[in-house]
């Protein structure tokens, strides 16, 4: 009986390393399996982040380059700025020169005073155009924000901090001071 029962048991023995090597059999196809899963996981994440790369480069590139072309024309707007007004006050740069011919070969200075002053008003008609506007000042209150005070004097005939005389005329760029009025102010 114990050649029966040790066979049984070879038989038995058989058995379970059969079934332990089936068994294993199948965890390693388990495990191969999720391992090339896994690697083409991989594989598509990292194609995908090289393409997302690639698009992030495309964009950094586009960027430059739009910041690049907005510098440029950037400058070339501020190169050329000052076309519109050049361009109005190039008609009034004609008629002094008109005037200064004018004015060597008759010897006549009435002639070249009324160019003078047509050029002034064109010039003056030009810069208004462009926002430009004179400052009204003898007889205003002193306003340090639109006046220069050079010079004070004591009147009794103006009341205290009028501006009595204007010695340089004072502008305004739309609503900006680009020059205050230089004047006599009665400190009175």
């Amino acid at each position: 009986m114990k050649k029966e029962n040790t066979t049984d048991v070879n038989v038995e023995t058989a058995e379970v390393a059969e079934t332990v090597e089936a068994n294993e059999a199948a965890q390693t196809e388990a495990v191969q399996a999720e391992v090339v899963e896994r690697v083409d996981e991989s594989a598509a994440l990292k194609a995908q982040a090289e393409e997302w790369q690639q698009k992030l480069l495309r964009l950094q590139a586009d960027f430059d380059n739009f910041r690049r072309r907005t510098r440029m024309e950037k400058e070339e707007s501020a190169k050329y700025a000052a076309l519109p007004v050049v361009s109005k006050l190039l008609p009034a740069l004609d008629n002094l020169e008109r005037a200064i011919a004018a004015s060597k070969q008759s010897q006549d200075f009435d002639v070249l005073a009324k160019g003078v002053e047509m050029t002034a008003r064109l010039l003056l008609e030009a810069l208004q155009q462009e926002g430009l506007q004179a400052m009204q000042t003898v007889g205003e209150t002193f306003n340090p924000e639109l006046h220069q005070a050079v010079m004070q004097i004591d009147s009794d005939e103006h009341r205290d901090g009028e501006v009595v005389e204007e010695l340089q005329r004072g502008y305004l760029l739309k609503d900006k001071v680009i020059r205050p009025a230089m004047v006599k102010v009665n400190k009175g």
